[in-house]
């Protein structure tokens, strides 16, 4: 099987734009480069990596994502819709991931995309009840219309309907997404 191609979704750091239950605790400046941070690191990871990799962008100039990251990284338009919608645009074999989970490693990534020889879906939890990264061999559908985005309802929904469609996935250890100031709490070194 061809190996997957990693797409990150991400915004461009614009205080107000990014990290927006943040802003409560450290402000829409402090939360832009709290948000500047954490993509920094998705990107500097999936390079480690040694998998394909994309930016999948919205809030930005597809310009202004070369200058951050460079001429040579791909980005790609997210297009319109709900992120269910988006996530839907890309194609099998994949992996999508988030640019808010301060504990994505290498191992990590390696690990998800070696779970795909054996299994047509793996899944990364997140502590929130969503997921920080999922990755498929094929089109998944089912997984992306009318899900309740951005709540606790998130992963278990996402493992009933794999069930449901007799998909056993592979499950990577669970990571925390920054979302609020008490996620934050977990990793000062942010701040």
């Amino acid at each position: 099987m061809a190996s997957p191609k990693l797409s990150i979704f991400a915004r461009l750091p614009v205080p107000g734009k990014v990290k927006t239950r943040l802003i409560p605790a450290v402000g829409a400046e402090g939360a832009a480069r709290i948000y500047a941070r954490l993509l920094a690191h998705t990107v500097e990871v999936a390079r480690e990596s040694g998998l394909d990799f994309e930016l999948r962008v919205t809030g930005g100039e597809i310009a202004a994502f070369h200058e951050l990251f460079g001429e040579d990284t791909s980005v790609v338009d997210q297009g319109e819709g709900d992120l269910g919608e988006k996530m839907g645009r890309v194609e099998a074999p994949a992996m999508l991931i988030g640019s808010d989970c301060p504990g994505l490693s290498v191992p990590l990534l390696q690990a998800a995309a070696a779970a795909l020889d054996d299994r047509r879906v793996v899944l990364g939890p997140a502590n929130d009840g969503g997921y920080y990264l999922i990755g498929f061999t094929e089109p998944v559908p089912f997984l992306f219309d009318d899900m309740e985005w951005s709540t606790p309802k998130v992963l278990p929904e996402t493992l009933a309907r794999l069930a449901a469609h007799g998909y056993g996935p592979a499950v990577l250890p669970e990571l925390a997404d920054i979302d609020t100031g008490e996620d934050l709490a977990q990793w000062p070194e942010l701040q």
